[in-house]
């Protein structure tokens, strides 16, 4: 298993970690397998999106925080950031992506985000990094 350490600036925050995975990916010797990408934090989640215009991840935060506003009445968890569980929930804590020639195999237009919902923070992101089955 891999670790990455993400440090997060903002309370709100998507940090581009597809560099840092291909590296892994490329370093680990694996050349047809897959990643599974792990977030092991409850107010943190990982997406895979565009990373070519930054205008996506501001419209991804800011749709985020106008449907889960942090300040909510009623909600009763007392360290304040009960939207940062719902966002984490709701963007999910792992993601798989296919390894063919040594590289996470992605779009396009893909990027890998670690999100941060309950910043800043320095933060885990753990990596299984698995060669495919053989016959």
């Amino acid at each position: 298993m891999h670790t990455l350490t993400v440090r997060t600036q903002q309370r709100n925050q998507f940090v581009d970690v597809t560099d840092q995975i291909r590296r892994h990916v490329a370093q680990s010797g694996i050349a047809t397998g897959s990643l599974l990408a792990f977030v092991p934090h409850t107010t943190a989640g990982i997406t895979i999106n565009e990373n070519a215009d930054p205008d996506v991840v501001h419209d991804i935060l800011l749709a985020l925080e106008e449907l889960i506003p942090q300040r909510q009445p009623g909600f009763q968890h007392a360290e304040g950031n009960s939207d940062a569980h719902i966002k984490a929930s709701l963007v999910g804590s792992s993601v798989t992506v296919i390894i063919e020639d040594g590289q996470p195999v992605l779009g396009t237009w893909q990027g890998i985000y670690f999100c941060e919902f309950d910043g800043p923070r320095s933060r885990r992101l753990l990596l299984a990094i698995l060669p495919a089955p053989t016959a």
